[in-house]
């Protein structure tokens, strides 16, 4: 996933790589619910496709894996670790606590025998939507009248329904954001060079990799590996290959969370 940044006055590039397939679920998800959120704002005529293609890839990914399940674990770790951190005289207590109570309700919700959003798939609209999504070309407006009903509908009327299916994934959305924020934020960027446009280390304890990059650089990072160890190696646009090994001196940032 790649965003913009601005740090000390100098915009950056953000690239993230995840070491670990629970991780990279979680990334998927969260790039997925953005999509969804920022969908609402723009006339559903011209966002559906991403509204709805955004929603059916998030049943899918939590119907296909325990979604649910880790996010409770790393929850419970969490509030744990907010536990031992109470004990800090340094700590901020107000935002502690407040995390902490997000956490305790979150893993409540989440534990729930039957999940909030297992509601959309009691709604016959939605799933006569997502079968034919789930075929090359097969949301076509002749393939979907009933679409065609809705999108004519009164605009408040859309929005309305647009907003309701999005909250009833709100647990899982805030669960997710809430992990990944503690995630990112467990420790700092640090300044490294590298003379021949590569890089690798030891990946045991690492679950996300964030490279920063400055904009006006002629090169991207690309990563392999796994929780044993990671490479970076650095790439640049190629009009004959489409990319190429940067084999130049590079600087980039890097966080090991």
């Amino acid at each position: 996933m790649i965003e913009q940044q601005t740090l000390n006055n100098i915009k950056n590039i953000l690239y993230e790589h995840p070491l670990n397939e629970r991780i990279r679920s979680y990334l998927k998800l969260e790039q997925m619910f953005t999509q969804l959120k920022a969908s609402i704002t723009v006339d559903a005529k011209v966002s559906y496709h991403i509204y709805f293609n955004a929603m059916f890839s998030i049943i899918d990914t939590l119907e296909r894996n325990d979604i649910r399940g880790d996010l409770i674990k790393d929850l419970e770790k969490l509030e744990q670790n907010l536990v031992i951190w109470s004990k800090s005289p340094e700590i901020n207590d107000s935002a502690l606590q407040e995390n902490l109570k997000n956490v305790v309700e979150l893993i409540c919700h989440l534990r729930a025998k039957s999940p909030q959003w297992c509601q959309v798939k009691n709604d016959q609209f939605l799933m006569s939507l997502k079968q034919r999504y789930a075929i090359q070309g097969g949301n076509c407006s002749f393939d979907l009248p009933q679409l065609q009903f809705w999108l004519n509908q009164p605009g408040t009327s859309i929005e309305q329904s647009m907003s309701s299916w999005l909250n009833l994934f709100n647990q899982i959305d805030k669960a997710l954001a809430l992990i990944l924020k503690f995630i990112r934020q467990r420790v700092l960027f640090e300044p490294i060079s590298s003379e021949s446009g590569f890089y690798q280390d030891s990946g045991e304890g690492v679950l996300l990799l964030r490279i920063r990059v400055a904009h006006n650089a002629p090169y991207y990072p690309t990563v392999s590996g796994n929780k044993f160890r990671y490479s970076i190696r650095f790439m640049a646009p190629c009009e004959q290959l489409g990319k190429r090994y940067y084999s130049q001196s590079t600087d980039f940032e890097l966080a090991r969370c």
